[in-house]
Formats: C-alpha cells, sequence, structure tokens
C-alpha cells in the first residue's frame, strides 16, 4: 500500500466496496462523486450526462478518473448483475463537524477558520486569490436529507448531482463576506492575488433533482453560514483543524 499513488489507492477502494457489496447481496450502493470530475473545457451548467466529455481538470487528474470509474462500475454491475448501485454528485459542502484545516480544508471551512482567528488576533483576514471564482454551496444538513432520499426513493443508475440552483452560486469574495458577517468580524478583507484561483467556476444544474424533487427547501446560505460559524466558534477545542 505504501508504494500505491492515490488514483490507485482510490481506485482499489471503489473496487473493493463494490465487488463486496455485489457479492454480500448488498441491495443498493450510493456511492459520492464530486464536481471536479467533470471536463475542464465544457459548456454550464454542467449536468449528469457530462462526465465523460472530456479530460477534467489538470489539478485533479488521477482522483477524478478514479471517481468517474465508479459511474462506469454502477452500469456494469446494473447490467451484468442488475445491482442497484448509484452515485450522487455534491456541489461544496459545508457545516458542522467539517475538516476547518486552514491549509487542506474546503473553501468554507477554511474562510471560518481564518475568519475566527483574525478577529481573536484582532488582524486582518487575508483570502487566498481574487475572490471572484464562484461556487454552489450546500449544507451539509440539506446534503444528508437528500442523502436519504437517494438512498429509500431514488432508483436510478445514472448519477444525481445534489446542488442549490445555478441562481444560488456564490463568488467567493460573497462567501468571505458572510462568514464576516455570521461572526461579526469587522476588520479589512484582503486578497492575496498571488494565490491560484483554481477553476473560475464549475456551475451544476440540478435540474434532474428538481424533476424529482420540486418542492425541497434548502436552508438559505447566510442561515447555514451562521449556524456553521456558531458550531464552530462553540466547539472549536474539538473542531477538526
Amino acid at each position: 500500500v505504501g508504494l500505491m499513488s492515490y488514483p490507485q489507492r482510490n481506485v482499489h477502494i471503489n473496487d473493493n466496496v463494490l465487488h463486496t457489496a455485489y457479492e454480500f447481496g448488498v441491495q443498493k450502493v450510493v456511492s459520492c462523486l464530486s464536481t471536479c470530475i467533470f471536463p475542464d473545457k465544457t459548456t454550464y451548467p454542467i449536468d449528469e450526462t457530462m462526465i465523460h466529455n472530456g479530460p477534467p481538470h489538470s489539478s485533479n487528474f488521477g482522483y477524478s478518473y478514479a471517481k468517474r470509474m465508479i459511474d462506469v462500475q454502477n452500469r456494469g454491475y446494473f447490467e451484468q448483475h442488475g445491482c442497484r448501485f448509484t452515485a450522487v454528485i455534491p456541489t461544496n459542502v459545508f457545516g458542522p463537524h467539517d475538516n476547518y484545516n486552514i491549509e487542506d480544508g474546503h473553501v468554507l471551512p477554511g474562510l471560518i477558520h481564518k475568519v475566527y482567528l483574525a478577529k481573536k488576533n484582532g488582524t486582518a483576514l487575508t483570502v487566498w486569490g481574487t475572490g471572484k471564482p464562484r461556487r454552489q454551496f450546500i449544507y451539509s444538513l440539506d446534503l444528508a436529507r437528500l442523502f436519504l432520499w437517494v438512498l429509500r426513493e431514488y432508483d436510478e443508475v445514472e448519477p444525481i448531482i445534489l446542488s442549490v440552483g445555478e441562481e444560488d452560486e456564490v463568488s467567493i469574495r460573497e462567501a468571505a463576506e458572510s462568514v464576516a458577517e455570521a461572526m461579526d468580524f469587522k476588520r479589512e478583507l484582503i486578497f492575496d492575488v498571488t494565490k491560484s484561483d483554481g477553476q473560475f467556476k464549475k456551475t451544476a444544474s440540478n435540474g434532474k433533482l428538481r424533476r424529482h424533487l420540486p418542492d425541497f427547501k434548502f436552508t438559505p446560505f447566510k442561515q447555514a453560514v451562521k449556524e456553521t460559524c456558531d458550531w464552530f466558534c462553540a466547539n472549536y477545542a474539538i473542531a477538526r483543524k
């Protein structure tokens, strides 16, 4: 295992889980993919039919192909054995109990931790990049409710994107400002343009989800950010960071 690359480990994990589920007659497997697996050069919004339409972004190359293979295997197990294996594709997840590590956590928990420290130390908030890239964020409690629906009700093998709508996409600047507001942070926001922005956007369509669940209510972004910030502040000693 020590000699394995990360893509190889991912392929082994995915193959092991799905084949073992098949061998033991598991009725339903819901795997989790990522929006980073979509083609780098694409039209927007991206949807579930576009996963295999071109190479992924170079920064996620091996991981993305390993994840794409879950979709290939799901289809294969269904065609050969009738297995009900499917996959969901969440957008950027955040919420209580996240990984708030500034170096390797995701965007929003990293920002929350940075604001916490800046407020504690009386310093400005430095955000990596220009703040212009746009992302769709989904609150972990909303995602959990959707996961349960997929497990109980969603019968397709084809993956489904679990996301807020395109109209709810926010810039990194707006996300940082929302965190600052939620934590009552009054000092300056500085954008470090020497740091990479990554992909400008990866706008995903939640049209398929809406066709299945037209009345699903997402938690408003600012409310979800406030609840997450409150949890982090109350649980700073035990939070992953």
